[in-house]
């Protein structure tokens, strides 16, 4: 027989098939760390990343409170006569909508780890103005920027003895409390301004269509939208509760401390003269007592929501829907024939709640991982015996 010979490119043809598959698999493995780097530079946040905030906007605290809110509304509706329909939408909301808009810078001010004593004063001292200058003979375009132009000089007044100075916003916003509740005072007196344009009171009493939403809802709806894009989606927003959590820390990574502080302290002002504007019109009265107490339905509201009361954390939706279980708790006890000082302290024990139970939670959990850092230590020395 003659003698085979086997040639180079033979040799090559003649390559081992299981060889060949694992050099495919090798070439499709480089090529998919590739593509899997290209997408890492092309989106920088991984899969785990992406997947961990989903978890977290389903299971956060504003997640949990949107949960509670249709909890109390179904058990409101299924337990309280006359809960569900179309006119309790209407009233219900439109007691809502004075907490609802302090509610939405009041979360800012906590959230930078201040807080906001004047807003109902500043509410006050506004339609006290408004009544006074309705009865002088001034038009209602010209009477609204006076009232914001109030609302301004108060928030600045919270902002400039806060940040300039120094002193802490406690103390500042009690002392204003007073201050501009006692200007109310002097500008109108005991008298009441009632005669106010039906056509404008009116609208602020409106309802769209049939579904028993007030009219003013709509702008109510932009100021929340306003300061939800203000926190979750803008650079300064994103800044607040840096200034929570550490100050010193926020100022040292380039943070206008100060700067950040003093202009929400305006925008409590503004939105606490817009409150005023709209109490004195859907009531058809200025006073200079109008508005009073609702700085602890506030602040109640915007604890439950799931800011911390030591700053750092919070979110807009969280605090819209603590509004709303405040509200509908209050009104279904109005339905039910519960008395206004039942009100008072069912607030007071939602108030007391918020603060309370956060710090529990942080306890408990504080514990449970002592108890299994402890367990693996004693599991670390047990094997290293073994």
């Amino acid at each position: 027989m003659p003698e085979q010979t086997t040639t180079p490119s033979a040799a090559g043809s003649a390559i081992d098939p299981r060889r060949a598959s694992s050099a495919s698999r090798d070439t499709a493995g480089a090529s998919g760390d590739r593509d899997a780097r290209d997408a890492a530079r092309r989106d920088p946040e991984s899969a785990a990343e992406r997947t961990l905030r989903r978890r977290r906007l389903l299971t956060g605290r504003g997640a949990i409170m949107i949960y509670a809110l249709l909890g109390t509304l179904i058990v409101c509706a299924l337990t309280v006569p006359r809960f569900a329909s179309v006119q309790t939408t209407g009233f219900l909301l439109l007691d809502a909508i004075p907490i609802l808009m302090i509610a939405m810078p009041m979360a800012l001010v906590i959230i930078t780890g201040e807080i906001d004593l004047s807003v109902a004063s500043t509410a006050g001292l506004t339609s006290a103005a408004m009544g006074v200058l309705w009865a002088a003979g001034w038009g209602i375009p010209e009477i609204f920027v006076v009232c914001v132009l109030i609302g301004i000089g108060c928030g600045a007044l919270n902002g400039l003895l806060v940040t300039a100075i120094g002193l802490p916003s406690l103390a500042v916003t009690i002392g204003t409390l007073a201050l501009y509740r006692g200007l109310a005072l002097v500008v109108i007196g005991d008298n009441a301004v009632a005669d106010f344009p039906p056509a404008l009171t009116s609208f602020f009493t409106s309802k769209i269509g049939a579904t028993g939403i007030p009219t003013a809802m709509i702008g109510v709806a932009v100021i929340i939208a306003f300061f939800g894009v203000l926190l979750h989606f803008s650079s300064f927003g994103r800044t607040l509760p840096a200034i929570g959590f550490s100050k010193e820390a926020a100022s040292f990574v380039g943070v206008h401390v100060g700067r950040a502080k003093f202009w929400m302290f305006v925008a409590t002002g503004v939105v606490s003269a817009l409150v005023g504007i709209y109490w004195t019109l859907r009531y058809s009265s200025a006073r200079s007592d109008n508005a009073t107490g609702i700085e602890l339905a506030v602040i109640a509201a915007v604890l439950l929501g799931g800011v911390s009361i030591f700053g750092g954390r919070g979110s807009i939706p969280g605090v819209v829907a603590g509004v709303l279980i405040i509200s509908s708790v209050s009104y279904a006890l109005r339905l039910g024939g519960i008395s206004d000082v039942v009100l008072n302290v069912v607030t007071g024990l939602l108030l007391v709640g918020s603060v309370v139970t956060p710090s529990l939670i942080a306890v408990i959990r504080e514990k449970r991982r002592a108890r299994r850092a402890a367990r693996d230590v004693l599991a670390a020395s047990a094997a290293d015996a073994a």
